[in-house]
């Protein structure tokens, strides 16, 4: 055998031998790139199977102008005046006499001029007879210590006995703002009010910076009849919302007055974006209990009530 014969043959295996190895190495890429591709494929398919894509649902937002925007209100707090004495944790007398910016008569006490008793609140106006008081009468103011923003106010309630002119029992609500910015700008809501010399007749009110009784620019339904409002109990409540004041009596859909919150409003037109407290009491005399005199026969007075209630819609 020649010699070039020797190289040439020599040189085809070596040709064989690298083929034989390039060939090798693409299977055993093409494995490698093909078999990850496919692990890689089912994990990411099982990946995706074990993905929770469900998304919440957006929290509905109620309407207070839905038609049954307030069934779905709860009782969030109460008195329902079944304890034995007033509550210390409900309730805080306010006290003292000066007319209280109506030129009224009584000098509301903590003691003496209210009571819990038989599951009622009574409130009692009396002639003064203890020299150690100043004024002609006494009474008691009651504020509730906490305060709400918005809701279903509801009290149930019977005025004091018609005997004759001089009472003016209030069940209402004043802005907790009050010691900040004053009245009226912090804001009153008069869920009843009541003057002895117009009987078996109730009144709602609103009050603010720009409407106000000083002024005579109240918001207020004026004289409502209502005939046996000193005999029998009935409720006063108000559906209070962003939106609007609906003032009813005895039932929710028996609305007898409604202020809606104005198009354009700030916070002389509409303070009642913040929270308020309710009010307890009877005032005698004043620029509109006493419009047409005092009867002093007709004391002790008294205004019972049954429970004081607050809804909210959650």
């Amino acid at each position: 055998m020649n010699k070039v014969h020797v190289l040439k043959n020599s040189h085809q295996a070596q040709r064989k031998g690298i083929m034989k190895r390039s060939s090798l190495l693409l299977l055993t890429t093409c494995y490698l790139l093909f078999g990850c591709s496919n692990s890689d494929s089912q994990e990411l398919q099982i990946d995706r199977e074990n993905v929770d894509i469900t998304q919440e649902e957006p929290p509905v937002v109620s309407d207070p102008d839905d038609q049954d925007y307030w069934n779905d209100a709860e009782l969030i707090w109460s008195d329902e005046f079944d304890e034995e004495s007033i509550s210390e944790e409900n309730w805080v007398f306010e006290t003292g006499g000066g007319g209280w910016g109506n030129a009224e008569l009584q000098n509301y006490q903590d003691t003496g001029n209210a009571v819990v008793s038989d599951g009622t609140l009574k409130i009692t106006a009396k002639r003064n007879t203890d020299n150690t008081i100043e004024g002609a009468f006494t009474s008691a103011r009651m504020n509730s210590k906490e305060s709400f923003r918005y809701g279903r106010m509801e009290i149930r309630a019977k005025m004091p006995e018609h005997k004759g002119n001089g009472l003016w029992p209030a069940i209402w609500m004043l802005g907790s703002n009050i010691q900040a910015v004053g009245w009226p700008a912090c804001g009153e809501i008069d869920i009843m009010e009541y003057v002895s010399y117009k009987p078996n007749k109730t009144h709602f009110s609103v009050h603010s910076t720009a409407n106000n009784h000083t002024d005579g620019t109240e918001i207020t339904s004026g004289a409502l009849d209502l005939d046996t409002i000193e005999e029998e109990f009935h409720n006063f409540g108000v559906l209070w919302s962003n939106k609007y004041m609906k003032f009813y009596i005895d039932d929710v859909d028996n609305i007898q007055f409604t202020f809606r919150r104005p198009t354009i409003s700030n916070v002389d037109s509409w303070p009642f974006s913040s929270n308020f407290y309710f009010l307890l009491n009877i005032a005698v005399g004043g620029t509109w209990g006493g419009l047409e005199g005092v009867d002093t026969s007709i004391f002790p007075a008294t205004m019972e009530i049954d429970y004081v209630r607050v809804y909210q819609v959650k």
